[in-house]
């Protein structure tokens, strides 16, 4: 039994609802989960937009502590952090999963998974870099970014169960705890940075290049994408597998992503038919009814601010009264 779930807030489900959508047509097979980073209680869907996923609260997997993370992470940051432990969760309640995968809710897949589901035989876990190839350009984001952000896109993890990838998910969970923030000078950049350490502690970790696998904006550099009518190709030969629109808003469609400089949309031709499917099921979806939805969990983002810097501010006071004490 596989397992494929993605994390959102309620202001996200028309993405995970197409992300669903597209399981169900490629892969009818695997059970798909949206982890729900919000609450549902008192909260009512018009028909049409109730979604026809299970939805797994996050206050009903029994994270301890998790009110305490709610208060310290941004809606961004909470959404990442709690990646390990939905990965814990579906392995406990569901013992006859095998695999467990997850990605991010705005991708589509296009294909089913088999070959995936083939590496997970063989290797207890599998990853996506950024970039196969070097950049030979200074725009964004570039090599030093990757270094910043982490080498390995997170908006797709695949794990087989197993007692090491276990142990490690566990020792990723206490991590995203306290430190899986977006804080780039500390070396933080939400829950990526860590999953470096996964090919380290478990070395036949299967590092996953085929260029159908995870495209986006960071890796466009290096990806052609065409259709024969039937289907979507990257590189004339490699079946699309899944396209991660990162970034992208539909109500600004001629933007590829807010996060690069790279492409115009409309100087890659290969990439029309791509957003403008993605844009067309996003708004059939209900993208503009949801995003009405603001998080249980995140308090205004200017209290959320004021408090960080309060704390921060604390800190060279206390250093200079611990030099004080010492004279």
């Amino acid at each position: 039994m596989t397992i494929v779930f993605t994390i959102c807030s309620i202001n996200y489900l028309a993405q995970a609802r197409t992300l669903g959508d597209s399981l169900k047509s490629t892969n009818p097979d695997v059970k798909f989960f949206i982890g729900l980073v919000d609450i549902l209680e008192g909260v009512s869907f018009d028909a049409s937009f109730t979604p026809e996923y299970p939805m797994i609260e996050i206050d009903k997997i029994g994270i301890e502590g998790f009110d305490e993370m709610a208060g310290r992470y941004d809606i961004t940051e909470l959404n990442t952090a709690v990646k390990p432990f939905y990965f814990t969760y579906f392995f406990k309640k569901y013992p006859e999963a095998q695999n467990v995968i997850y990605l991010d809710p705005d991708i589509i897949v296009f294909q089913p998974i088999t070959e995936l589901l083939g590496s997970l035989k063989k290797h207890p876990a599998v990853l996506t870099p950024h970039i196969n190839t070097a950049i030979d350009d200074r725009l964004k984001p570039n090599e030093l970014d990757h270094l910043n952000t982490g080498i390995y896109n997170l908006g797709f993890v695949a794990f087989a169960r197993s007692e090491k990838t276990l142990e490690y998910i566990k020792w990723w969970e206490e991590k995203l705890r306290y430190e899986c923030l977006i804080d780039l000078c500390n070396g933080l950049f939400t829950d990526q940075n860590w999953m470096n350490f996964l090919p380290v502690f478990i070395p036949d970790v299967h590092i996953e290049r085929n260029p159908g696998y995870n495209a986006a904006y960071w890796n466009l550099h290096e990806r052609k994408f065409s259709n024969d009518g039937s289907e979507y190709y990257v590189n004339n030969s490699n079946p699309l597998i899944f396209f991660h629109y990162s970034g992208y808003d539909p109500a600004k469609p001629e933007v590829l992503s807010k996060y690069q400089n790279r492409f115009e949309l409309s100087e890659r031709k290969d990439l029309t038919a791509l957003f403008e499917l993605y844009k067309n099921n996003l708004l059939e979806n209900g993208n503009s009814y949801y995003r009405k939805f603001p998080c249980f969990y995140i308090k205004p983002h200017q209290i959320k601010r004021y408090q960080r810097v309060r704390k921060w501010l604390k800190k060279p006071f206390v250093h200079a009264l611990k030099q004080l004490e010492t004279i």
